[in-house]
């Protein structure tokens, strides 16, 4: 009887323990993609009736068994990339993810060239 009590325990531990790591995983998602309807707001955040669908379609993938870069690959080809706050590095956004570095660099030069010619003189 003490060993069925113990599988019982362990089985019923193992599904609290299973189902908090999905709501992690649930809640991660949501904080990434941005509700098309609410300005600023992300899915997990707004309350708009878009948000609410996004979040029952990210509950379906998860309990479907798909993983985060599937279930972004499915929003981003229904809603296009805007949907995802931290969209991947490809040809088209990677001016984006590139500008600050160059802009920093670019910064760091001239403030060099200027202090350069600063002592010269």
């Amino acid at each position: 009887m003490r060993i069925k009590i113990t599988i019982f325990f362990i089985i019923v531990n193992f599904n609290i323990v299973s189902a908090a790591d999905s709501s992690v995983e649930l809640n991660k998602v949501l904080k990434n993609l941005r509700c098309l309807i609410c300005q600023g707001q992300s899915v997990a955040d707004s309350n708009s009736e878009f948000a609410q669908t996004i979040k029952l379609v990210v509950q379906d993938q998860i309990a479907d068994g798909k993983s985060e870069k599937e279930i972004y690959d499915f929003l981003v080809e229904k809603y296009g990339e805007w949907i995802v706050y931290k969209p991947p590095l490809n040809k088209v956004n990677s001016v984006l993810w590139l500008f600050p570095y160059l802009v920093f660099v670019i910064g760091g030069l001239l403030i060099f060239l200027l202090l350069k010619k600063r002592n010269n003189h």
